[in-house]
Order: C-alpha cells, then sequence, then structure tokens
C-alpha cells in the first residue's frame, strides 16, 4: 500500500517513526527535543506553538519522510492553543500538563452544579488540565486573552491545521475532543454552553471527524489523518481491543480499557474517553504510583528502585502482615484529597526492610486492582492487562501483577506507541481512499513484542493479598467506594 509515518508531539520531544503501511514494520525514525526553561532546565506551562513545528522539522530531517505518502499526529493532550479571528495565537499555549487552574476547576464544578452535573453533561469532572478548565482560567486572570480568544485547538489539532497550510476547515478526531471537558463522547456532540460559561463568550470549534477520516491533503499531496491525543494513539500503537485494558505507571497510575459505550459515573472516578477506532476509553486515575516506590526506597536509604524491588523479592507474598495504603498525596481513587497514607500491620517479625519494601509494592498495584475494580464493576470486561512505564520492567512489580490484578499481564518492549499509534491512523487513512480498506476496519498489524505474565497457581495468594488489602482500606475508610 505504500509508506506512512506517525509524529508524536510529547511536552518533551518530537518523535517520527516511518512505517510500510501493510504491516507496520519500522523502515526509519526521527528524533527532536522541545525547549526548557534555561533558569531551571524544566518545561515551561506556556510554549510557543512553533517550537512544535521547529522541532517537528528537526526531527524530520535528512530526508526522513523521502517516499512518505500519508502522516499521522499525536500530540500531548490537554494542551490549549486559543486563536483569534485570524488564526494568530492569542497567547503561548497552556500545555497540557499546567496546573495553574486548580482553583478555576472547582470554581466550574460548582459553575454547573457540582460534579454529577459535569459527569452527565460530558463524561468528566474538570481538572486543572482540561482545555475547559484552562479557559476559565484565562477568562480570570488574562481577560483581555480572553476577549480576543476566538478559535480553540488542542496541540494535534494545530499541528494538522499547520502541516495542512492553515485551511479553513479546521478538523480534530474523537479522542482529542472527548478530553476538552465541553465534547460527549456518550452523545457524540459539543457542548458550546460549556465554553461560555468558562470563557464567558462562543467560541469556533474543530469539526470531529470520524477515525479513518482524512483531515486533508498538502498542496505536494500528502494525506494527513485526522490525528489524535497520545493516550488514544498509544492505544491504537498497542493494538489494544475489548477485553484488554492499560495499567501505565508514573508518578501516579491510570487504567484505561477498550469498551463498546461510554460510560456516566456520578462518581467523578472514571473519565470517559473515545479512542482513535470509533470505540470508548473509560480511564481511572489514581494518584499515588511509582511515587510510592520512591518514597519508601529514600526511607529506606535506597538509591534506586531496582535496589527496592531486589529487597521487596526478599519477602513474601503478604510481606509478614505489613499493609500500606499508599495514599501519600490523598488519593483520587477512591476520592479521598485530604487523607494520608497508612502503614498497619506492625510486629516485631514484620518490621524488617524488606517486608516494607514489597508492603510499597504490594499497595500501589492493589491501589491499581481498585482501580480496575471500578472498570469491571461498571461492566468493563478485563481479561489481559497492559503493563507500562519504567516501573513494569521491575522483578517485583512483575512477580506481584498478574495475581494482585486477577488477570493475564503483558508487558510490552520499550517504544513509542504513539508515534505507532499516529501511523497506524496514516495507514487506515490512506487505505481508505485508495480502496483497500473501509473505515469500520484498520490495519492489522503485528502487536507489540511482549513479555507474557499468567497469574498461575499465584492466583489465590495474589487474591488474599489485596483481601488484606481491602480489609485495611474499609476499615480505615469505611465509605470510600460506596456513592
Amino acid at each position: 500500500m505504500g509508506i506512512v509515518a506517525g509524529l508524536d508531539s510529547s511536552p518533551d520531544f518530537t518523535r517520527i517513526v516511518v512505517c510500510d503501511a501493510d504491516t507496520g514494520a519500522v523502515l526509519r525514525q526521527g528524533y527532536a527535543p522541545h525547549p526548557v526553561d534555561g533558569a531551571e532546565g524544566t518545561r515551561p506551562s506556556d510554549i510557543d506553538p512553533q517550537a512544535w513545528l521547529l522541532s517537528l522539522g528537526e526531527a524530520a530531517g535528512g530526508g526522513l519522510l523521502e517516499g512518505v505518502q500519508a502522516i499521522g499526529v499525536s500530540a500531548q493532550q490537554n494542551a490549549l492553543v486559543p486563536l483569534d479571528s485570524q488564526g494568530n495565537t492569542v497567547r503561548p499555549a497552556m500545555v497540557g500538563g499546567d496546573k495553574r487552574a486548580q482553583v478555576a476547576a472547582a470554581d466550574l464544578i460548582d459553575a454547573l452544579g457540582g460534579r454529577e452535573a459535569w459527569a452527565q453533561a460530558v463524561g468528566s469532572v474538570p481538572q486543572a488540565a482540561h482545555p475547559v478548565t484552562k479557559l476559565r482560567w484565562l477568562s480570570k486572570t488574562e481577560p483581555d486573552n480572553a476577549l480576543r480568544t476566538a478559535v480553540l485547538m488542542q496541540a494535534h489539532d494545530w499541528l494538522v491545521w499547520q502541516l495542512l497550510g492553515r485551511p479553513v476547515r479546521r478538523s480534530t478526531d474523537r479522542g482529542g475532543a472527548s478530553g476538552t471537558g465541553y465534547w460527549s463522547a456518550a452523545t457524540g456532540g459539543y457542548r458550546p454552553d460549556l465554553v461560555e460559561l468558562a470563557l464567558g463568550h462562543q467560541a469556533m470549534l474543530p469539526e470531529v471527524i470520524g477515525p479513518a477520516e482524512a483531515a486533508g491533503t498538502t498542496p505536494e499531496g500528502l494525506l494527513i489523518s485526522a490525528g489524535t491525543g497520545e493516550t488514544m494513539a498509544a492505544a491504537f500503537g498497542l493494538g489494544i481491543g475489548l477485553g484488554d485494558a492499560v495499567v501505565s505507571l508514573g508518578a501516579s497510575g491510570s487504567v484505561m480499557a477498550v469498551h463498546g459505550e461510554a460510560l456516566v459515573d456520578q462518581s467523578g472516578m472514571i473519565t470517559s474517553l473515545a479512542d482513535a477506532t470509533g470505540m470508548h476509553l473509560p480511564v481511572v486515575t489514581t494518584l499515588n504510583a511509582v511515587r510510592t516506590l520512591r518514597g519508601t526506597a529514600e526511607l529506606l536509604g535506597l538509591p534506586d528502585l531496582e535496589s527496592l524491588s531486589e529487597l521487596a523479592m526478599k519477602s513474601t507474598p503478604g510481606s509478614h502482615g505489613l499493609v500500606l495504603l499508599p495514599y501519600l498525596e490523598g488519593e483520587r481513587t477512591p476520592n479521598l484529597p485530604h487523607t494520608a497514607g497508612t502503614l498497619t500491620g506492625l510486629r516485631r517479625e514484620s518490621m524488617r526492610a524488606e517486608h516494607l519494601a514489597r508492603a510499597a509494592f504490594e499497595g500501589m498495584l492493589c491501589g491499581l486492582a481498585d482501580a480496575l475494580d471500578v472498570l469491571r464493576g461498571r461492566g468493563v470486561d478485563v481479561r489481559r492487562i497492559f503493563l507500562l512505564g519504567a516501573a513494569a520492567e521491575l522483578p517485583a512489580v512483575q512477580a506481584a501483577a498478574p495475581s494482585l490484578f486477577g488477570a493475564q499481564v503483558v508487558v510490552p518492549q520499550p517504544a513509542d506507541y504513539a508515534a505507532l499509534g499516529a501511523a497506524r491512523q496514516a495507514a487506515w487513512a490512506l487505505g481508505v481512499t485508495q480502496g483497500t480498506l473501509d473505515r469500520r476496519n484498520p490495519p492489522q498489524w503485528q502487536g507489540a513484542a511482549a513479555q507474557v505474565l499468567d497469574p498461575g497457581e499465584d492466583l489465590a495468594v495474589g487474591q488474599a493479598v489485596r483481601q488484606q488489602f481491602m480489609s485495611v482500606r474499609e476499615q480505615t475508610h469505611p465509605n470510600a467506594f460506596r456513592a
């Protein structure tokens, strides 16, 4: 069918993969970093989106895109690019991880009548990162810029629009739109009233196009697919489908699964996103994942997580009765924003470093298992779990995860799955245009190379450890998961 490219514009870098459109085999790759704030060496909260284009150009240098027929774009989620009526940026883009709008989030929740009202309206409750919350912050903090804002775009929308030469038509996809806070995955429509509630007036919103549709063609004849957010692109690159879930181990944790319909969750624990294929991606987030491990390693005077894992493997399942409720930063699942972590089961025989190390791993994984149960409790089928993040490679994680999660665990080899997902989307749009693929079935690329871990005979042991954890949680926070 040809050659396609996927580019992933993350907060830190642009990565490009060039793939065979039929098989997904990676032919060549490019990379370029994004700028940092020189004074602190950290990523800024505001960034001129032209920097994304410069990074893209650098990553594509040396003829990387020669022979490419279609490009897909993945980019950081929740970045807001406010434009004026001429299509120029009103102010620098507000990046996805920007936390300045925490007060604005609480303000918006109250303005619509509470968390349940938001869950019913758009399938999610405003948080600091959401574009709708950034709009509220803009209207309160920079009212002149808010008044000049006429068009709203996210990072992948803006990059697609630039690649196409800034056409009159502006587009996005279901996945990206579902994270804005003003588009509903359940209804498939925008809520312009929520834009007005946040910004103070209406603004032009990108057209939401289908997963296999092309956003357009460049003057040189290069097809550009719909694009999507990084989460949706990574799921597409991994090749997950019904029955699959993805557990991501970052400082915080997240659990998402493929589901056939949008879920409205009155508690706000489930964020109802759309995926890049026409399905849905309900997501549940925990605030404490790898930060639990890092905190325990520091407490024990260990230099790294590998040392913590090695120590934990000297203990046994159940950590000699030690249970760590890892709510170190408060918690979102369950919704306990002002709580603290709890360590219970201290006895003379359990007061050993290896038992605390293991309790940290078990506490982190049991917290994520709680998040999985939130989805399972709403009818989401979870038979196989993809485990992502550097900590997924740790022996202590791999030893405990299958039995605690109660399912087969797949640990994919490290790769830029968001860029691969963007390339697969480009191949889909190209195939539809050429008449070799239909709009319902994406190209069947080879799945990620991975290590497969089964719970096997350890399942009963793992469930006993979970029961121990849940018993302590119930005693400490008896109403944590009750409506």
